[in-house]
């Protein structure tokens, strides 16, 4: 992707979210730690249903390491790989109180060293809780990079070093929530929604919407038609119609004795 393309790429995106932000939920450099940690595999959804009340009972490494890693693994199981990641939550927050004084440490190289974490968990926590300029590549991101040109690569690190090389310096702070909010909700895996694409004309992906499905689909949105795109609502069960009342029946015995009485029955003679 061109130079020119690329700053304007990024002017998009800002102009779309001029703040974007992290969705993971957290309190302080630690708990942001924590969560990116239980996010590996996982949803950003699914650890916020089960660090609230992790967080509570333990917001610092002393804290956790009080807890125990049979109780924080009974409060993320919720979680896939609860029992590793209880057992490596346990054990980063004890290198953090033996090695640095119960703090994060604001280096790449030393949040590598502990366990559970690697360059992208690293990257997370340096840009979101230290205000650094790094680009963590996950798998929205990569995929983000390599469809649209952006910055293509076989490896996350072949990508994130793309990234780093051809995002302009008054971008990178916020380059990364940028891709990966893009990547989640617009250019998702299986089905890219390119008409509501703000940068789909600048993008090198070759099996992206065609131009004029796009203009159409633009056309119907702005008229406030439904979304061409969207999976179709089931349709309501239509109301089952309630069969007539049987008409009453009268017993033969019950009929003569009418007759009997009624002079009107009687057969004339």
């Amino acid at each position: 992707m061109p130079k020119r393309d690329i700053e304007e790429f990024y002017r998009r995106l800002e102009a779309t979210r001029p703040i974007p932000q992290t969705e993971l939920e957290f309190i302080n450099p630690f708990t942001l730690l924590v969560a990116v940690v239980l996010s590996a595999q996982a949803t950003d959804v699914g650890v916020n249903k089960a660090t609230p009340a992790l967080f509570a009972l333990a917001d610092t490494p002393l804290k956790m390491l009080a807890l125990g890693e049979e109780r924080v693994a009974g409060l993320i199981k919720t979680i896939g790989l609860y029992r590793t990641k209880a057992r490596n939550v346990i054990a980063l927050s004890g290198i953090l109180v033996d090695k640095y004084g119960g703090e994060v440490p604001q280096d790449r190289d030393a949040l590598e060293t502990l366990p559970g974490v690697g360059r992208k968990t690293a990257n997370v926590v340096l840009n979101v809780a230290f205000g650094e300029p790094t680009i963590a590549v996950d798998t929205h991101i990569f995929r983000v990079g390599n469809r649209t040109g952006l910055a293509r690569g076989k490896t996350p690190l072949a990508v994130g070093a793309g990234l780093e090389a051809r995002t302009p310096a008054k971008y990178k702070l916020r380059a990364h929530h940028w891709l990966i909010l893009h990547g989640r909700y617009v250019c998702k895996a299986r089905k890219p929604d390119c008409p509501v694409c703000v940068v789909a004309d600048l993008c090198r992906y070759g099996a992206k919407t065609p131009p004029a499905e796009m203009i159409a689909a633009r056309a119907e949105a702005a008229a406030g038609d439904p979304d061409p795109l969207a999976e179709p609502k089931p349709r309501k069960a239509a109301a089952r119609k309630k069969a007539p009342a049987a008409e009453a029946t009268v017993s033969a015995p019950r009929a003569r004795r009418a007759v009997r009485k009624s002079p009107s029955l009687r057969p004339a003679v």
